[in-house]
């Protein structure tokens, strides 16, 4: 259940980081939401680190096709 809870919330990291840096280049957004969009990219990587080594590459490229 632990590890449901990591792949869970490294999406949801990742996904707003990477709306962070799209809303500042593609919506005219002010430069400072480059701040929170490092932040959660930089979380979603620490979040994987908890993930087992041997499900890790598996479950990310699951995750990425969805």
């Amino acid at each position: 259940m632990q590890t449901v809870l990591i792949y869970f919330l490294a999406a949801l990291a990742e996904i707003a980081g990477c709306f962070a840096f799209w809303a500042w280049f593609r919506l005219d957004k002010s430069v400072l939401w480059l701040v929170p969009g490092m932040l959660l990219l930089g979380a979603f990587a620490w979040l994987l680190t908890f993930s087992p080594a041997d499900q890790a590459g598996r479950a990310y490229a699951i995750y990425g096709g969805v």
